[in-house]
């Protein structure tokens, strides 16, 4: 990267992490249980709502007790249901005309953080009827309340539930890009580990990398807090206790609960302390590719944390510490290495790939420059790279076939 385009970016940078304590950021009200959902909607006196979730979950069923307690209770549900993997505008402006068509006062997002994005962007477009999602996107173009959200997470991995952050993809173009503002942050969110006791094997796996990537970006950033850094560490720490559990044994409801704490916990250390290339080109596989995100961070992150080298070594020592694999004595930059070839380890024993093997090298610039574009100047990575030194991060995460 050009010094002055580094010199830039360090300023920015430095600009928001000084201004961050001045942020209106805040954490949604907990519940315990989807039981709870019904209450509070009567405290709130909604007697409508729409409910963002996915086609797949709904034919299992997982929706059914809520739909079932809201109709016992006079409160009027109608359901959008066509959420995809990386969801789109057209998912977004679809799941708007129902709101608005139904009369609907509030949203719930039922599924993973996909079902989250979409409600968010669904919210924001309430808000501002005359504005595209496209003209949201990017840092702080929300500005006015949302309706009222309620995210019931199904997986441990996203976050969402407790972020600023929307992702959606322009299926027109392949793109992926954030909307980034504080009234996206849902309203309440329901930490119940019985809606994720079904979830399968692989999804339990790419969700909690996902978690994990969050943490480690988070931490290795320049923009942390005290705060930031401790529930970082302490995310880091359930990960590697609970998420091989959860993935071996998905009923084990400790483990679950557990991996719900660490996501959620990830997701406040990060809306402070942002994450990194990792995320960058992930959101740039999605969009190209329709790639889901946590198995996008659970491949690239060992290749981007190698990239950063001795910059980012003395804060994965730490990590390493607080993941029960290394002693604060030892030698740093082999525990640093150590903590990435554990992430490559459990990637291994949860049959995730090493890599792609659907990345076409003529995409490779144009991806980079999308992701360059999103991550700089904003993201306090360790090390900054420029969209040709990103370049790299794509080719090694190819698979010849």
């Amino acid at each position: 990267m050009h010094a002055l385009k580094k010199v830039y970016c360090r300023t920015f940078q430095a600009g928001f992490r000084l201004a961050m304590p001045f942020m209106p950021y805040r954490e949604p009200g907990i519940l315990n249980s989807v039981a709870e959902v019904e209450p509070l909607l009567q405290k709130l006196g909604v007697k409508s709502v729409l409910l963002v979730t996915d086609k797949m979950l709904r034919q299992f069923g997982a929706t059914a007790k809520l739909e079932k307690v809201l109709a016992d209770a006079n409160i009027k549900c109608a359901v959008y249901d066509e959420t995809c993997p990386n969801p789109t505008v057209n998912n977004v402006e679809a799941a708007r005309e129902l709101y608005v068509k139904e009369n609907c006062e509030a949203l719930i997002a039922f599924g993973g953080g996909s079902s989250m994005d979409c409600a968010k962007a669904v919210g924001a477009r309430i808000a501002y009827p005359n504005k595209t999602v496209n003209q949201m996107k990017g840092l702080l173009k929300v500005l006015k309340k949302i309706p009222t959200l309620i995210a019931v997470p199904t997986t441990a991995g996203t976050g969402s539930e407790v972020t600023i952050t929307s992702v959606i993809t322009n299926s027109e173009i392949k793109h992926k890009y954030t909307m980034n503002s504080f009234p996206l942050i849902p309203a309440y969110a329901v930490l119940d580990p019985e809606v994720t006791l079904t979830l399968p094997p692989h999804l339990t796996a790419t969700t909690g990398m996902d978690a994990l990537t969050h943490a480690v970006e988070a931490y290795i950033g320049g923009s942390t807090t005290k705060e930031t850094r401790a529930y970082a560490k302490e995310a880091v720490k359930l990960i590697f206790e609970n998420l091989e559990t959860a993935y071996a044994d998905g009923k084990n409801e400790i483990a679950r609960r557990n991996m719900l704490r660490a996501a959620y916990i990830a997701g406040i250390a990060f809306s402070k302390s942002y994450v990194g290339y990792v995320h960058a080109v992930a959101h740039t596989l999605g969009g190209q590719y329709n790639v889901p995100h946590g198995l996008a961070n659970a491949v690239l992150m060992p290749i981007v944390l190698d990239e950063f080298g001795e910059s980012a070594y003395e804060k994965l020592h730490q990590l390493a510490v607080a993941g029960g694999i290394s002693k604060e004595n030892d030698d740093v930059a082999e525990s640093a290495k150590r903590f990435i070839q554990e992430i490559r380890d459990m990637n291994a024993r949860m049959n995730i790939p090493t890599g792609f093997t659907n990345i076409v090298e003529a995409d490779i610039p144009m991806m980079a420059e999308h992701a360059d574009a999103e991550a700089n100047p904003l993201y306090p990575v360790p090390k900054l790279m420029d969209a040709k030194e990103l370049e790299k991060i794509y080719y090694k995460a190819i698979i010849k076939e």
